[in-house]
């Protein structure tokens, strides 16, 4: 049994298939570019539907304040920036943006497993809120268009952009994990999923998928090794 990965994995996580009798290969089939962009002067509600997006806002905090921190007009930055700021509160989906959040201080107001519950949520409950939600420029669409639908104000900022790494593979694979709707498309792009089982992160993948073959599983938890053991199981 052959497994692609379109994620490179770490040793443990390749051992879970190695040791599974299997083989694997891996390769990264997107990559990511951070944005530079303007923080919003006032930040009280923060939308975040991916790690890259979460990582590249942290990034702006930290060199808006070694900007400040080097400007001697302005006064010490110290104990300032958003991450500081009492009522912050973020919106997140998945278990591993939501730890990154966590891991630096943030308040985590709600985790969910996709964009579409999280926007439900907050339409029920803070229709009166102001939201900036920071994302890449292949977000979905399901997020923003709830969140209009139901008339809850917020602001779209894009920080980074994600590229399709498409390579041509030669060898048929018993299953492809899948950890995003773009490394779906970058991997359809020159290779097909005929007699193939498409292992998805999520709905929204899986959602992406869907487009190529009706021979998909779907992960119990939005983590790698998850995608594993849902693979392992199925070919099995």
């Amino acid at each position: 049994m052959r497994v692609l990965s379109t994620k490179r994995l770490s040793v443990s996580q390749k051992n879970l298939i190695l040791g599974a009798g299997f083989s694997v290969v891996e390769y990264d089939a997107i990559h990511i570019e951070f944005l530079d962009f303007e923080l919003p002067q006032q930040l009280e509600n923060l939308i975040f539907t991916s790690k890259n997006a979460v990582q590249a806002f942290l990034n702006k905090v930290r060199l808006k304040k070694s900007e400040l921190a080097n400007d001697k007009k302005l006064p010490s930055p110290a104990g300032e920036g958003p991450e500081m700021r009492p009522g912050l509160r973020c919106y997140c989906v998945g278990t591993k943006t939501e730890a990154l959040l966590l891991k630096n201080g943030f308040n985590v107001a709600k985790s969910a497993q996709n964009a579409a519950d999280l926007a439900d949520f907050i339409a029920k409950n803070h229709k009166d809120a102001h939201f900036c939600f920071f994302c890449g420029n292949k977000r979905r669409d399901e997020l923003p268009q709830i969140l209009k639908e139901n008339q809850i104000l917020f602001q779209e900022i894009e920080v980074y952009q994600t590229g399709l790494n498409a390579k041509k593979f030669e060898q048929k694979f018993d299953a492809v994990l899948f950890f995003s709707p773009s490394g779906v498309q970058s991997f359809t792009k020159q290779n097909d999923l005929k007699d193939t089982l498409a292992v998805c992160i999520g709905q929204t993948t899986a959602n992406e998928v869907q487009n190529h073959t009706d021979q998909y599983t779907i992960a119990n938890a939005t983590t790698i090794e998850s995608v594993i053991a849902r693979a392992v199981k199925a070919l099995k």
